[in-house]
């Protein structure tokens, strides 16, 4: 009797890892990394995106008839706690490639582990060109358009502005510091007549914005970068139109026409800046309005560009999972490497030579419109338009 039970026992617990391998085979994981807790305003968008574009996934098919399965952890802005979020995701979760993260410390991180477990990532957010060029690796994929890509847009309009002194407020880690040496390197170029009279560095996320002010205003620059975000934005926005900082002096500025950030300020909003950004409200084009109308139909809010981010990185790592028809890395890299996908900006490509998409930006300027910030006079610059020729990445990125 009790050999029967155990036999009994054994079949069930048999008959139960078949079917649990078998639901593993019906799928198909990507490990999603982003800093959910430190920058809500950013990533609850994004993670709207991303969901609706599994959503859609599935509905057309899956992956080869397979159901694509996203596991997201919150790597709290911390590095070291991306790499173990990392880490769990490809060993105990079994994921075919990680996608994600925000921060460009934190996506160097990511990508390092990527590279040294030979795992695809696919990086969605973090801006610094590193992670494409000196910090390159052959496992490592780039959505967003990099600083440099930025930059050259911004610089194109900057470069007409009569100002030749000028000075610079960004956050003093990797981002911020990749931005401006970009911004300066190319605006020196176009602009030699220009002098760089003073720099400001404070902390992510903790600007004391009342002594940076009072530190550009003394340097008297007849114009400002600004590579601050998030609530170091509003405050530093807040602080200088108290005192007078952006009255009559120029302004150019990363990444503050995107809702996210330019929300916020409200009726505060200084008008006239030069900036990147998404004006979802007057984008005319078949794609953007069809991802505008499925956005609107879910969640009955507008779509920030964390919103295009997230839903373009699952869209992607969907088309390469699909068409690779594998979970090797190798044979994921071998399809991306050129791979021309759609998204609502249009088609985009990931570059062979550096894995940077040519996802592209809007540069506009900002005004205020029934006491809110807008984008207006906004452009969209296609991002294979603002990348350094092929000999200067060559002699940038390592070799694989």
């Amino acid at each position: 009797m009790r050999r029967r039970h155990f036999l009994a026992a054994s079949l069930a617990i048999a008959a139960a890892g078949v079917a649990n391998s078998a639901m593993a085979q019906s799928e198909i994981k990507i490990g999603e990394i982003n800093s959910y807790s430190l920058l809500p305003a950013f990533t609850e968008p994004y993670r709207k995106g991303w969901q609706l574009a599994v959503e859609e996934v599935n509905a057309a098919g899956g992956i080869n008839g397979k159901k694509l399965v996203v596991i997201s952890k919150d790597d709290g802005g911390k590095p070291a706690d991306a790499q173990t979020a990392a880490n769990e995701l490809v060993s105990s979760e079994n994921v075919a490639m990680l996608a994600g993260t925000f921060l460009s410390n934190i996506g160097l991180a990511v990508s390092d582990f990527a590279n040294q477990k030979k795992v695809f990532f696919l990086a969605a957010e973090p801006l610094t060109d590193a992670i494409t060029w000196s910090k390159g690796n052959r496992y490592t994929f780039r959505l967003r358009p990099s600083n440099y890509m930025q930059a050259a847009m911004l610089v194109e309009a900057a470069a007409k502005l009569p100002a030749k002194r000028w000075a610079t407020i960004a956050p003093n880690y990797e981002y911020g510091q990749s931005a401006v040496s970009v911004f300066k390197k190319l605006m020196s170029e176009k602009r030699p007549d220009i002098q760089w009279v003073d720099e400001q560095w404070p902390p992510q996320g903790k600007i004391d914005a009342g002594p940076v002010v009072q530190a550009v205003a003394a340097a008297n620059p007849e114009a400002i970068l600004n590579v601050t975000f998030g609530a170091d934005l509003v405050k530093l926005v807040r602080e200088g139109n108290t005192r007078g900082l952006f009255k009559n002096r120029d302004v150019v500025s990363f990444l503050t026409g995107e809702p996210e950030y330019l929300d916020p300020l409200k009726d505060e909003t200084p008008e006239g800046w030069i900036v990147t950004g998404y004006p979802w409200y007057s984008i005319k084009t078949p794609e953007h309005e069809a991802f505008l109308k499925a956005y609107q139909a879910k969640y009955n809010d507008y779509p920030r560009l964390g919103s295009i981010v997230g839903y373009e990185t699952i869209k992607a790592a969907a088309a390469i999972l699909t068409k690779a028809n594998s979970t090797d890395p190798e044979k994921m890299i071998a399809v991306a490497e050129g791979l021309s996908v759609p998204s609502p900006f249009g088609e985009i490509t990931f570059r062979k030579i550096d894995h940077q998409s040519t996802l592209g930006a809007f540069v506009g300027k900002t005004a205020l419109k029934d006491g809110k910030g807008v984008m207006v006079d906004s452009v969209y610059r296609k991002g294979s338009d603002y990348l350094p020729s092929d000999a200067e990445i060559e002699k940038m990125r390592p070799k694989d």
